[in-house]
């Protein structure tokens, strides 16, 4: 039996978490620099807050209904995810992080009598330890479990939030009810052929006759997807991989021509890669450095722009990965051009315990000792204050975010403070 675990309204959820007032209030979560709402309370939704919708859009609706606005605080969520993430190994060893509100899990050689009653001790747990409320779906399959993950909080008057698919008569029923766009990797466009093939629901998607249809469309991934909802379990849990690539790219908070104002935040970017390759013991090989123009400005003209330099050893030295990546800069910065991004991506990864080195060729060494203090100070601040000397002290990325809330769990000095 697989279960899926979902935190519902997850972003809007770890905003309530430390401030009660804003419980049954609308709530609304917008993207990097205060764009597009990408999180929405259960009231926010009742009002119509469309998902997706730039800000400025619907400025008017938020101030008559009096919606609370916030700018994503990724360090508060990220750490919310993880003590939820660390709950859920309690109740099985097999959990895979499928993202950062939603995680799989399997039962297979646990004995458990009543998956309802499980499921919801798992759900008061993880509420009485960290006030995020989830939507659990159990079933034989992975992709089965998304369904009845999706009952569980459509339905939460009858369902307390936990649904069990454990009979073929509540799987077809549960199968007959589920829209094609609802299942699980089934995107926009293809749930357009789907439907113009008469496939409306999950139960159209298992019936033998469009077999061959949907082989054609999906190959190998959709038969897998088919047999998944018929209850044959054939995507088992994914241990976690270390990623073939990382990338940190940023929109400017306002247009950038000066080329050393550039330069600081490409040298930014590089130590953030840097770092998160020594976080999951990896190096790399190729260093990418991408730019973009305003292309409202830059009319008629090439406005996307990337440079690749392949090193000659492996490595995780932010000073090794800046200083390539300020060269790849000299070469593409144009005088007077407007910059509105850019990003640094590290890709050909391999583990730390790999790498060889070279003979004649090789990075200074004391780079290692240098990033293992500025990791340690990290660890223990949650600060990146020790930098290299072309990078703002002030700043690690400047974005626009006038309705941050405070880091409750992450930074000493915005910790909760109660007055008695």
């Amino acid at each position: 039996m697989y279960a899926l675990i979902d935190c519902n309204n997850f972003y809007a959820s770890c905003e309530r978490v430390f401030q009660p007032q804003l419980d049954k209030k609308p709530i609304v979560v917008l993207s990097n620099n205060d764009g597009c709402i990408i999180s929405r309370s259960d009231e926010a939704k009742k009002i119509g807050v469309p998902m997706g919708i730039p800000e400025f859009q619907v400025k008017t609706m938020l101030q008559e209904h009096k919606v609370a606005i916030f700018s994503s605080n990724y360090s508060l969520y990220g750490d919310l995810s993880n003590r939820v993430m660390t709950i859920l190994e309690q109740f099985s060893p097999a959990v895979e992080v499928y993202s950062i509100d939603e995680a799989f899990m399997n039962f297979e050689g646990m004995s458990i009598s009543d998956f309802t009653e499980y499921g919801l001790q798992i759900k008061n747990r993880i509420r009485k330890w960290t006030s995020i409320p989830t939507s659990i779906g159990f079933a034989p399959s992975k992709a089965l479990s998304k369904v009845a993950n999706k009952i569980a909080r459509k339905f939460p008057e009858h369902t307390k939030g936990v649904y069990v698919i454990d009979t073929d008569e509540k799987r077809i029923k549960a199968l007959k009810w589920t829209k094609i766009e609802d299942i699980w990797g089934i995107g926009f466009r293809l749930s357009k052929k789907m439907k113009a093939k008469n496939i409306l629901t999950a139960y159209d998607f298992i019936q033998p006759h469009h077999e061959v249809f949907i082989k054609k469309e999906m190959g190998v991934t959709g038969l897998r997807l088919k047999y998944e909802l018929e209850g044959k379990s054939v995507i088992s849990i994914e241990e976690p991989k270390s990623k073939k690539s990382i990338a940190i790219t940023r929109s400017f908070e306002k247009s950038i021509t000066n080329y050393d104002e550039l330069k600081e935040r490409v040298s930014t970017f590089a130590m953030v890669c840097a770092e998160k390759l020594r976080k999951q013991k990896a190096c790399c090989y190729n260093v990418i450095l991408y730019l973009r123009k305003d292309k409202y400005i830059e009319e008629n003209t090439r406005y996307n722009f990337s440079r690749m330099h392949t090193l000659p050893f492996a490595t995780n030295s932010g000073i090794t990965i800046s200083t390539t990546a300020i060269k790849m800069l000299k070469e593409v910065f144009e005088e007077n051009a407007v910059y509105k991004k850019a990003g640094i991506i590290v890709t050909q990864i391999i583990p730390e315990d790999t790498k060889q080195f070279h003979l004649f060729e090789e990075e200074n060494p004391k780079h290692q000792a240098i990033m293992k203090v500025m990791d340690q100070y990290l660890q223990k601040t949650g600060e990146r204050k020790i930098k290299l000397g072309n990078q703002d002290l002030e700043k690690t990325w400047l974005m626009k975010q006038k309705h941050l809330s405070q880091k409750y769990t992450t930074d000493i000095k915005e910790i909760l403070t109660v007055k008695c």
